[in-house]
């Protein structure tokens, strides 16, 4: 996968490795992340863990295009201070009520 793979999680087709689509690896298997809930605390969480500062956008409506396969989260709500997605609140892994037309999205500051 192109972009920076950081603990199971990619940004995918952004213009620089600080940007792209949600992109998460478990159990064998690439998926998305849907934008239903998705704001800049959400991006903070994947920025961070990408080594990209902080968030200045949370995209959504497959702003970076759509992802193919799984959707592994849905309704994503993190503080911002959590150190994967995992530890926010979300709806249980692969249950989801969208398609890839609401793949998410981060913009991170680059440097």
């Amino acid at each position: 996968r192109p972009g920076s793979s950081v603990w199971g999680t990619v940004l995918v087709r952004g213009q620089h490795r600080c940007e792209g689509r949600v992109e998460m690896f478990s159990r064998g298997m690439w998926g998305t992340v849907c934008d239903d809930a998705w704001n800049l605390p959400d991006a903070g969480v994947v920025c961070k863990l990408a080594g990209c500062g902080k968030a200045t956008a949370a995209q959504g409506e497959a702003y970076f295009g759509p992802g193919v396969g799984a959707i592994h989260l849905d309704n994503v709500k993190c503080r911002g201070t959590e150190s994967s997605l995992l530890h926010c609140s979300h709806i249980a892994w692969d249950v989801h009520n969208c398609d890839h037309s609401e793949d998410a999205g981060v913009t991170c500051l680059f440097s």
